[in-house]
């Protein structure tokens, strides 16, 4: 294939900005669907993408267009995710691109997401073809989208093109653009292969199915092909691309993106990230590949029966293949046993994580209280490094605790600014700055990440009536008064639910662990006594009372002795039962620790 004739972009966007749409709106335009099969959210595959409304994976796509002048373009489109939890995914895009499409809705104009995946393509030096989509909207004046653009992003007016991707106004118009304005892939077909691994996926007759973007040089069905960071070899046995539908080849070279299988079946085999080439003319060296993600929340995810641990270990390395931002390793619980503590991005990436794990595998979980990792230092000045409450030691052993900082920016309106800068004050938050942004405000905070990850955003759409967005990056660890809390269960901690919190806020915490489980758990034959443990005192207390059971529904008559014997029968029984019974904790009450 020619490269000149080659355009290798993705679409990137705040959430809800339109996307998805506008890539199923090219797809439609360059005939890779007729109106037939055209749905929205085509390239959204799982069922959990439709159900959400929100993209989760990255997708490839060839399309075929043929231009005003004649000539016949190859369009590798890449379609991401705009949900902060899935910035990965759009970093491992534009690493195969030349090019990006911003995209803002007429309606919000500039959002916090915008910037930031404007920065994440200007660091992969992508040119940035700005686009106003929804310009369809009554009452909306484009001009205003557009005026934000060439003041906050500094675009030129002649650049920027105005879309409706649901109507399917200007999309011939946009297409013209795009040949014109991103530019063909570099390369050499004449030089060693390398290529770039960007992302894989699991196949059960396939095995892992490999997404390559091809830098120089070809590959071709029967090239013994190297790994070079995992130093692995393999037989390219298959390759092709979606278009949207898979679409069989026989060669890919220099500037092309499609995929390659070669019967791996070990996901530990192979990474996102590494750099492929040629067995018998290999390249000089690997590429740059991809800055390693810290995931910013942890919990425990335990099978519900023993026997499934093999299973899950199994689903989990494999979506691992998918999801690199995903961390997992072993541990053991003494409420669940066997299980992994894994790490996440954020909530929403926990959860998504949470349920294609289980429909995907016909898996069965219960997930510990999400928590964000800390530091401590010891007494001999060394720092270490916890994921697990269960981790931190004796306070007597520990000099100083640190929590993780985010760096967090807000776009809103000017009226609601007030508004959003309380919130941040009630959640820890340092004021760094703040500025203008067209007729917007953007305020920027350091605020902790424990007091950010459960429900900030949903604070900040709510003080800024819907208007308001956020972005947020990793700022380093600070001193803080941490202490260990702990839920006791009849006397026994229940290790799912420990947790670190600051001090202040450690009696309204526990109080709200031992209300909502009072609410949760059944009750038994025996009183439960649920207690929140903090720095060697009980802080907060409930008691669920025994269920009765009428022993001497039988007696009928006769001396009142019989009833009493009866009764004391009971209450020793109760006593008994109350020093070896277990109580069932249901998954609703670990789901509702999160929210508390």
């Amino acid at each position: 294939m020619d490269q000149s004739l080659i355009r290798n972009f993705s679409i990137i966007a705040h959430i809800d900005h339109g996307k998805s749409t506008l890539a199923d709106r090219l797809m439609l335009h360059c005939g890779a669907i007729d109106e037939r099969s055209f749905k929205n959210q085509l390239l959204d595959d799982m069922d959990l993408e439709r159900e959400r409304g929100i993209t989760i994976k990255a997708s490839a796509v060839r399309l075929t267009f043929k231009s005003k002048d004649g000539k016949s373009y190859l369009l590798n489109l890449i379609d991401t995710p705009g949900h902060v939890d899935f910035t990965y995914e759009v970093e491992k895009s534009l690493k195969a691109c030349e090019g990006a499409l911003l995209i803002i809705d007429a309606s919000q104009g500039v959002e916090s997401q915008t910037v930031a995946n404007y920065y994440l393509a200007v660091n992969n030096n992508l040119e940035i073809l700005p686009v106003i989509n929804k310009i369809d909207i009554a009452n909306i004046d484009p001009n205003e989208a557009a005026r934000q653009f060439k003041e906050v992003l500094k675009f030129k007016e002649e650049d920027i093109q105005r879309v409706s991707a649901k109507e399917g106004l200007y999309i011939g118009e946009l297409l013209e653009k795009i040949v014109t304005f991103i530019p063909a892939p570099y390369g050499d077909m004449d030089k060693p292969l390398k290529a770039l691994i960007f992302d894989m996926k699991y196949d059960v007759y396939k095995g892992i199915i490999i997404f390559i973007r091809v830098i120089d040089g070809k590959v071709a069905i029967g090239t013994r092909i190297r790994l070079m960071h995992m130093n692995r070899e393999y037989t390219v046995e298959g390759m092709g691309s979606y278009s949207p539908f898979d679409v069989k080849s026989k060669e890919l070279g220099a500037g092309e993106v499609g995929y390659i299988t070669c019967n791996v079946r070990d996901p530990k085999e192979v990474r996102v990230g590494d750099t492929i080439t040629d067995v018998a003319n290999p390249c000089a060296e690997p590429l740059e590949g991809y800055r390693q993600l810290k995931p910013l929340v942890f919990c425990g995810v335990y099978p519900v029966t023993a026997d499934e641990y093999m299973e899950l270990r199994e689903a989990i390395d494999k979506l691992r293949l998918s999801d690199p931002s995903f961390t997992f390793e072993p541990e053991t619980s003494q409420s669940f046993g066997h299980g992994f503590r894994c790490g996440f991005l954020g909530l929403l990436h926990m959860e998504v994580v949470q349920e294609r794990l289980e429909r995907e595998y016909n898996l069965s979980l219960v997930l510990t209280t999400p928590n964000v990792s800390y530091r401590y230092e010891k007494k001999d000045g060394s720092m270490v490094e916890i994921e697990n409450p269960s981790q931190l030691p004796n306070m007597n052993e520990v000099r100083s605790v640190e929590e993780p900082y985010l760096n967090v920016s807000v776009l809103t309106p000017v009226n609601t600014m007030d508004g959003v800068m309380e919130l941040a004050k009630r959640k820890r938050g340092i004021f760094v700055k703040s500025e203008y942004m067209s007729d917007r405000m953007r305020v920027v905070y350091d605020i902790p990440l424990s007091e950010v990850i459960v429900d900030f955003n949903d604070m900040v759409k709510s003080a800024t009536r819907g208007y308001g967005s956020i972005d947020y990056e990793f700022n380093g660890y600070r001193k803080a008064p941490i202490a260990k809390l702990d839920i006791l269960i009849n006397d026994e901690p229940c290790d799912a639910f420990a947790c670190l919190v600051h001090k202040d806020h450690a009696y309204e915490k526990g109080s709200a662990l031992c209300d909502k489980l009072k609410e949760l758990i059944p009750a038994q034959l025996f009183e439960i006594r649920i207690q929140a443990l903090c720095d060697g005192r009980i802080i907060a207390s409930s008691r669920i009372k025994s269920m009765g059971k009428n022993v001497t529904a039988k007696c009928y008559g006769g001396d009142i002795s019989r009833k009493r014997k009866l009764w004391e029968k009971q209450k020793e029984g109760k006593k008994k039962m109350k020093s070896v019974g277990r109580v069932e904790v249901p998954q609703e009450a670990f789901l509702a620790a999160l929210k508390i």
